[in-house]
């Protein structure tokens, strides 16, 4: 995941750039931030690879069955080679989605997944005349799955008539090293914030794993509940980097504010609907995925605790979406890092074994985290679209 991580990052500078160059009418600024995107990606996919063949000669020091590390060579190999084209796939993805057309890339998704599905069951299991090929045909299915829905998405990018402008002509030239240097300085800050607090929950639940099964199964359920939840607003933050890059690119500075303030509304709303659920109806849903009656009043109280991180989750990453559109990702990827590291994991900590809460503890420490997270975001885009506006004389 530490690779994906990074591909991510560097995406989302594509879907910055190209946001801003839509807004500005600047077409050859797009096409720039693709290509070279798509160097940056294929670069990262290729490390990945070779790390992957330095990584094998380790496999035995994880003590797994001899049967199994026999056969998970050639698999680890093939899936670490299927993410050059997973890469390079959310480059083109973000790029769409920056020209305001991500339902085509969304179906094409789609089919790459049925695709996966359908070709894991021919090779797994030899069917349709194919040879069984086990575990490394699994491997094989996700590696042609993910080629064939990036050969789709490029497809479609030549093909369409609002998008042909907006894409290279020629997919490989001489690199820009400026325009190069320029996606990486907005993907590297982009991708440690990632970073941050993706290894930030792992930890968490290596520090719940030592509490016991119940209080890691709890964690479990309360987690996949926030996980689902967090799509939303995830998604409202995504449409903000794209539609305040868009801005920023055309210098409508006064329509900000009324984007921003859309989007925290939309983020609220859908929060406060979903919390509620999570607190009136706590018991029922845990039900939905325990049947242990202490586990289930564990991962009961936890999803009470869920609703309030729930809630600072939301307006975190709302406000760190649309900092992205503004190109400002260096100091809230060092605020994340704070929140996380310095604030949420040591006062969970505390909270959970001195202060004897336990798995409440955790995660009450890492609500208090996200929800300083979210006031510093919060407090910074607001003080940049005022800066922005007052430049201009068009402060919102």
């Amino acid at each position: 995941y530490l690779p994906m991580m990074f591909g991510i990052g560097m995406s989302m500078a594509v879907s910055i750039r190209v946001s801003q160059a839509r807004g500005a009418q600047d077409p050859a600024a797009a096409r720039a931030a693709l290509r070279h995107g798509l160097y940056i990606t294929f670069a990262l996919g290729l490390l990945t690879v070779a790390a992957a063949g330095g990584l094998l000669p380790f496999l035995g020091w994880f003590r797994q069955d001899p049967r199994v590390i026999a056969v998970v060579p050639h698999y680890f190999l093939i899936v670490a080679t299927s993410m050059i084209p997973a890469m390079a796939t959310m480059a083109v993805k973000n790029h769409a989605d920056a020209m305001n057309r991500p339902w085509p890339v969304f179906w094409i998704s789609i089919g790459g997944v049925a695709l996966n599905v359908v070709l894991n069951w021919i090779l797994i299991f030899g069917k349709a005349g194919a040879p069984a090929m086990g575990l490394e045909g699994a491997g094989v299915a996700t590696l042609v799955a993910r080629g064939l829905t990036l050969a789709g998405m490029i497809w479609w990018c030549r093909s369409d008539a609002a998008m042909r402008e907006w894409v290279p002509r020629r997919w490989f030239r001489v690199p820009d090293w400026n325009a190069m240097r320029s996606l990486l300085r907005t993907g590297f800050p982009a991708s440690m914030q990632l970073l941050a607090e993706v290894s930030a929950f792992v930890m968490a639940t290596f520090i719940i794993g030592s509490m016991g099964q119940a209080a890691l199964a709890s964690h479990q359920v309360a987690i996949q509940c926030a996980a689902t939840i967090f799509m939303v607003p995830l998604g409202i933050s995504m449409a903000l980097t794209v539609r305040i890059g868009e801005c920023f690119g055309a210098k409508r500075f006064s329509a900000m504010r009324p984007i921003l303030a859309s989007g925290w509304a939309m983020g609220i709303l859908f929060t406060v609907f979903s919390a509620s659920a999570f607190v009136f109806f706590n018991h029922r849903i845990a039900g939905w995925f325990i049947d242990d009656p202490a586990v289930l009043e564990v991962a009961a109280g936890l999803l009470i605790v869920a609703a309030a991180f729930q809630f600072c989750d939301s307006l975190q990453i709302i406000a760190s979406g649309a900092l992205r559109g503004l190109d400002d990702v260096r100091v809230p990827a060092w605020i994340s890092f704070w929140a996380y590291w310095v604030v949420s994991i040591p006062l969970g900590a505390l909270l959970a074994y001195p202060a004897g809460l336990g798995v409440s503890g955790m995660w009450w420490g890492i609500t208090v985290g996200l929800s300083m997270t979210a006031l510093l975001l919060g407090r910074r885009i607001w003080r940049r679209t005022t800066e922005i506006g007052a430049r201009d004389g068009t402060a919102a």
